[in-house]
């Protein structure tokens, strides 16, 4: 009997995680400060923070003693039971972190996983009320709160949503707060934020004993990219979902933990949701983890029904909760939330020099989550083709230099680039974090132009 050995497989095809800009994966050996190291020693600024994950810098040698601390103590213990580091971690977060209210605090994985968990608690808490009807989760157009079949349901990105559309189940949407394509074809101030009222009208035609809650982001993520709203928008939202017994959630996976230059996003405007959800910044993205906290009013039916809201597997692991605290921790003795909004405002400055330039149509954000919407024509505000994949070759255009951007987008926000770089970021990184940018949009504009496909 003979064997034929079989040829191996080209590297590329050994990985699920290569993207979309890439032929095969990119390589970082190591990653340290504000910057990722490639294995010849390249240094690329992260001006993403990865996927707007990254506050307090990489290779901080203390979160990776406090974890290793964290699994000495405990590897593994189900979720319900008490550790040293559950503990530390749920005592910080009431006590300096959460907006006053949010008393309940569940952990997680990621961010996916306390959408998902949130979404679930907000239907237990009217079934064990006995609002059996309400079970609808409203949210918003433009959005994104995870790649669950739950959680890619309430959101709305149409690019992520793409085939699977069959599996998802009907949440009904109210339109972004998208000044610059205004979905409602109003002009603010005289719109009298009408996409806020617009969930008056939604939920009336859903019916309001139907309706468990609504979500959305504090402010948008990369869907399209950084929307502010106005601020009269959160409160008018919250006043409305009080009016119909609808529990308001508030996605603060990107905008939480200093982002956006305060604790929570939430605190800009003053308002305490009935759930909050948190990711990606509650590590600094040192370890895997998510968190859901709500009121006790959203608790008490299940308290009382003798119920819990159901962990996962790894939820609250003791090593995750560990990295949690001292990332927290660095995050108050460094000042790195003040920072970030101090940051913020240099970094807004300086990309004013972006402000006219042709295929940017508008700069957005807040603190050091900033997103830049690329067209043809800043004029009309004509997108350029879907098949040209603009915002990849920007990415693409930057590693060149230097520098991560993060992509974004969905129509009719096509291209976007987001902007998420660690707090601890200088200034003449930003200089050239701007620099490179301006090039790197420039430049992969010009390649159209010159292949003829712009």
């Amino acid at each position: 009997m003979t064997t034929t050995k079989a040829e191996p497989r080209p590297t590329a095809n050994r990985y699920t995680f290569a993207g979309e800009i890439f032929k095969k994966p990119f390589e970082i050996e190591r990653t340290e400060g504000c910057f990722l190291v490639t294995p010849s020693g390249q240094r690329i600024l992260d001006a993403a923070g990865g996927a707007i994950v990254v506050n307090i810098g990489h290779g901080r040698r203390e979160v990776a003693e406090a974890y290793a601390k964290g699994a000495e103590e405990a590897a593994f213990v189900v979720p319900p039971f008490a550790t040293p580091s559950r503990t530390r971690l749920v005592d910080r977060l009431l006590d300096r972190w959460l907006p006053a209210g949010l008393t309940r605090v569940f952990f997680v994985s990621g961010g996916s996983e306390s959408v998902d968990a949130a979404l679930r608690l907000a239907r237990q808490h009217h079934l064990h009320a006995g609002r059996k009807s309400r079970y609808k989760v409203i949210g918003r157009d433009l959005s994104y709160h995870g790649v669950t079949l739950a959680t890619l349901a309430v959101g709305g990105h149409s690019k992520r949503q793409a085939g699977f559309e069959p599996m998802l189940l009907d949440s009904p949407k109210i339109p972004a707060c998208y000044c610059l394509r205004c979905p409602l074809e109003k002009t603010y101030p005289t719109c009298e934020v009408a996409c806020a009222d617009a969930l008056v009208e939604v939920i009336e035609r859903a019916g309001p004993d139907t309706v468990a809650a609504f979500i959305a982001e504090p402010i948008g993520g990369s869907t399209a990219g950084a929307l502010v709203p106005p601020d009269e928008y959160w409160p008018r939202i919250q006043e409305i979902c009080r009016h119909y017994g609808v529990l308001l959630i508030v996605d603060e996976v990107m905008t939480g933990y200093g982002r956006t230059g305060r604790k929570f996003a939430v605190d800009h405007w003053q308002i305490t949701p009935d759930i909050l959800v948190g990711g990606k910044g509650l590590t600094g993205g040192y370890a895997p983890m998510g968190a859901v906290y709500a009121t006790e009013e959203v608790v008490a039916p299940l308290i009382e029904a003798g119920e819990v809201l159901m962990f996962f597997t790894y939820s609250a692991h003791p090593a995750s909760c560990a990295a949690a605290d001292k990332v927290l921790e660095i995050l108050e003795r460094e000042a790195l939330v003040e920072r970030a909004a101090a940051m913020g405002e240099v970094l807004h400055d300086k990309l004013s020099v972006l402000r006219d330039h042709p295929n940017v149509a508008e700069i957005r954000g807040r603190g050091l989550l900033f997103a830049l919407e690329l067209v043809k024509n800043r004029e009309t505000l004509e997108p350029f083709p879907k098949a040209v994949d603009l915002t990849n070759k920007v990415v693409a255009a930057g590693l060149s230099k230097g520098v991560f951007f993060y992509p974004g987008g969905s129509p009719p926000a096509q291209d976007v680039i987001t902007l998420g770089p660690p707090f601890t970021i200088t200034e003449d990184e930003l200089d050239l974090l701007v620099e490179v940018l301006e090039y790197a949009i420039t430049s992969a504009v010009e390649r159209l132009e010159m292949k003829g496909a712009g």
